[in-house]
């Protein structure tokens, strides 16, 4: 049996916050930089949904990553969403301040000998690969792991370990997926009201990184238990993350969290067909707005009402 959300919000033992049942949408970006037109159209679809199923918006800074995301960048989200005409519920959850959170799930899944200490650097493992022109690809286009610290004893690992020798944790894939112990799935809504069932694929991930040695969580440990943590009933983001739903779901799976449903909406593109991103110094909404562009211009662009 495939399992998959369910139609009305669920909660995590423990984990989310008191609700009523209108669903809880959510934006979640990282201040690590300025905001551009294709955040402006995430936040603005999940707000508008909000306010069309008289539901929750929320609003999470996903700042794990303490070396890049600055204060004046958290400061230009508020900004920016406020000038979009978005508002949004208090209190905004930070995840810098749940590293705890994260740690717990990290452990837990460490006790249950899911996760493995991996020794193994970037470029070790591209030496291993190289010579291999067919050698699989994750859905973000890096190699899969080839299993190099698996395979290491107990005692071997201890002894790196009390070396200081500095390890990443890796999900071990074949036991993870056995120990979930079903066929894994999510509701998937489409353009507009209709929805499918999609079976996920964590498998096409292999052995994922869920925390480093200098961020002790990863992106897919912390959004599984703050989607919780919030009562987060319908996430809405970029197909760029479809793939990884299907490692959320194990997660969620594993850990005991409610699955939210899920609607992946079409990426905004630049001339060259890219997706607009801060590594690819896409125009940020300060600069549009400096340029004397308004949110009604915005939001026309972007397809939504003026406001």
């Amino acid at each position: 049996m495939m399992t998959s959300a369910s139609s009305t919000p669920a909660s995590a033992t423990g984990q989310s916050m008191s609700r009523d049942l209108r669903p809880v949408f959510r934006f979640a970006p990282s201040p690590n930089g300025y905001l551009h037109i294709g955040h402006a159209y995430s936040a603005l679809r999940n707000f508008e949904m909000a306010r069309r199923h008289d539901g929750h918006f929320l609003l999470r800074l996903e700042d794990i990553d303490v070396d890049r995301c600055r204060p004046e960048y958290e400061a230009a989200i508020f900004e920016d969403l406020a000038w979009l005409g978005i508002s949004w519920e208090e209190p905004v959850l930070r995840q810098s301040e749940h590293f705890s959170a994260y740690a717990s799930a990290v452990e837990d899944l460490r006790d249950r000998s899911l996760l493995y200490p991996c020794f193994c650097s970037r470029l070790e493992i591209s030496r291993v690969v190289s010579g291999m022109p067919e050698w699989p690809r994750d859905p973000d286009g890096g190699p899969i792991y080839p299993g190099t610290c698996r395979h290491l004893s107990q005692s071997e690992r201890e002894r790196r370990l009390a070396a200081g020798q500095h390890a990443a944790l890796r999900l071990d894939m074949t036991q993870a997926v056995a120990e979930a112990g079903m066929l894994l799935g999510w509701h998937e809504f489409g353009e507009g009201e209709e929805g499918r069932d999609v079976r996920a694929e964590p498998m096409l991930w292999g052995d994922a990184v869920l925390a480093r040695k200098d961020i002790p969580t990863s992106y897919h440990i912390s959004v599984v238990i703050d989607d919780a943590r919030q009562g987060v009933t319908d996430v809405v983001r970029g197909k760029d993350l479809f793939d990884a739903t299907s490692l959320h779901r194990l997660l969620q799976a594993l850990l005991d969290l409610p699955a939210p449903r899920y609607h992946h909406h079409d990426l905004l593109r630049d001339a060259a067909g890219q997706k607009l991103s801060k590594s690819t110094h896409a125009k940020s909404l300060r600069a549009l707005r400096a340029e004397g562009v308004t949110p009604q211009d915005v939001r026309r662009r972007l397809g939504f009402p003026a406001g």
